[in-house]
């Protein structure tokens, strides 16, 4: 338990103590880590994913100025991930391009020696 003490003297008879004590704050994260909850309870959940209110109707109610926010930057994730991907794919592409040349060039090289003639070739 951490607690924090601090001691003030005014005179030598006299010595006042306070203690704080967040031991509880401290592990209030990974209770909910361990629980399989998130690690901030204000970021996810019904109370900011739900809307405010509904129409009695069945209309869709709008969407909140937050959740726009949060919804651009979900679709910017995603685009910068497909993004980063293709040109992952890309390269591994070109790699593969790069290595197959080089292997049908020694090929071609290896095919255009001097090949043996006459007697040479009818001993094979």
């Amino acid at each position: 338990m951490n607690t924090i003490v601090k001691r003030i003297c005014t005179s030598p008879q006299t010595i006042i103590n306070r203690s704080l004590s967040c031991t509880s704050t401290l592990y209030l994260k990974q209770w909910r880590i361990d629980r399989g909850l998130s690690a901030n309870r204000t970021a996810e959940g019904i109370l900011t994913d739900g809307p405010d209110y509904t129409f009695l109707d069945g209309r869709p109610t709008p969407l909140l100025q937050k959740q726009k926010k949060r919804i651009m930057k979900h679709q910017e994730y995603a685009s910068k991930i497909v993004s980063l991907c293709s040109e992952l794919d890309f390269a591994k592409q070109r790699q593969q391009n790069i290595l197959k040349e080089k292997e049908d060039e020694r090929k071609a090289i290896i095919s255009n020696r001097l090949k043996p003639k006459g007697k040479a070739l009818l001993k094979k």
